[in-house]
């Protein structure tokens, strides 16, 4: 810090924490000396006044807070590991505010191309690049992490509001679902502990984690109630008579040994059918098939046999009709069929038998 005489003033003139040049005029040098002094071991305690919050905080102090206000949340084992990608990234002892959109919008890039290798048999494999739904998720939960940070008074205003969106476009078109006959295939090669889960699956449209966590005790009066769920809302699904059957069986067999209904060998079967799923689904020659696409295949089914898209929605536990307009194209077959019931209703004596062929408009018009 500098004193310097201005006219009939005294000046001090310094550059603060923050790197601003600062330059106030007091009448005495008396005053400025003090004031000089004041500021100075404001600096060196980090208790300085003009400090903005962001020149103090550090990404690392900002990721500890996050996990202690969100570390009881289902979804946090993954955002567990998204915030130390951001600290290994952006670098632990960062301050808040050298981070900005540029930076940002890097981030989003840097893991847009950055492969993905698994390990098999100690050996690393390229399995291909990030899926952009991967990406918008990691992106989420650090939007979440700055949008916190302005509410707890760290930051002024989050880097992500002096740009455009960068959550990419998903492609969520897949639609893939069985036939009834792939059905029956695929049940006929399943070992006998995934043979229920997977009927459960279709005629439940169940998540794989709803499926796997389920007790006796939501399964009474004739429906399936689930607690947790991706979205957070309480659902009930109302239990068929195929899979009551199923549920007699399994009670049949294993009796009252464990709180879950799907076990493996006395224990909860939790998630370890991935393997066994994969194998049944190549012996039954199904290509390009997960497991979540059981619950495809129950709402494809569904709407194929005469349901209605409303009913869909609310047994899938979808938030919105969005979601399950996906399967809009599948009512096309059972509106045909319905409007067939109306044959004969207009038609008068001596018309019922005859057949009356349209001319090809479309033939027609191509001639002329």
């Amino acid at each position: 810090m500098a004193i310097r005489k201005r006219g009939d003033s005294w000046q001090i003139d310094y550059t603060d924490p923050a790197g601003k040049r600062v330059r106030q005029s007091f009448k005495t040098r008396k005053e400025a000396t003090a004031e000089q002094g004041k500021r100075v071991s404001l600096i060196a305690e980090g208790r300085y006044l003009d400090v903005k919050p962001e020149c103090k905080t550090i990404l690392t102090e900002l990721c500890e807070r996050y996990k202690q206000n969100f570390d009881g949340q289902r979804s946090f084992q993954n955002k567990r590991r998204y915030l130390e990608n951001f600290k290994a990234y952006f670098g632990k002892g960062t301050l808040l505010d050298n981070i900005r959109f540029v930076h940002l919008e890097t981030y989003r890039n840097h893991f847009k191309q950055k492969s993905v290798t698994v390990k098999q048999k100690k050996v690393e494999i390229m399995r291909g690049f990030r899926k952009d739904a991967s990406i918008n998720r990691e992106l989420a939960c650090l939007h979440h992490l700055f949008k916190k940070a302005v509410e707890w008074q760290f930051l002024e205003r989050s880097p992500f509001e002096r740009g455009h969106s960068l959550i990419l476009k998903e492609n969520n078109k897949r639609l893939r679902f069985l036939t009834g006959e792939e059905v029956q295939g695929l049940l006929s090669v399943c070992l006998p502990h995934l043979r229920p889960i997977v009927k459960c699956a279709v005629l439940t449209g169940a998540r794989r984690g709803e499926i796997l966590s389920l007790k006796w005790e939501q399964v009474r009066n004739g429906f399936i109630y689930l607690e947790k769920t991706k979205t957070n809302e309480a659902r009930q699904i109302p239990i068929s008579d195929d899979l009551e059957a199923v549920f007699r069986g399994i009670r049949r067999r294993e009796g009252l040994r464990s709180e879950y209904v799907f076990t493996y060998q006395g224990q909860p079967v939790r998630n370890n059918i991935k393997h066994s799923f994969n194998s049944a689904v190549k012996k039954a020659g199904i290509v390009n098939f997960h497991f979540h696409d059981l619950r495809h295949t129950f709402a494809s089914q569904m709407l194929l046999r005469g349901s209605t898209l409303k009913d869909v929605q609310e047994l899938l536990g979808h938030k919105s009709m969005t979601m399950t307009l996906r399967y809009a194209h599948l009512t096309q077959e059972s509106k045909r069929k319905a409007v067939n019931f109306l044959n004969g209703l207009t038609a008068q004596a001596g018309d019922c038998h005859k057949t009356v062929t349209f001319p090809d408009v479309t033939k027609a018009t191509s001639a002329n």
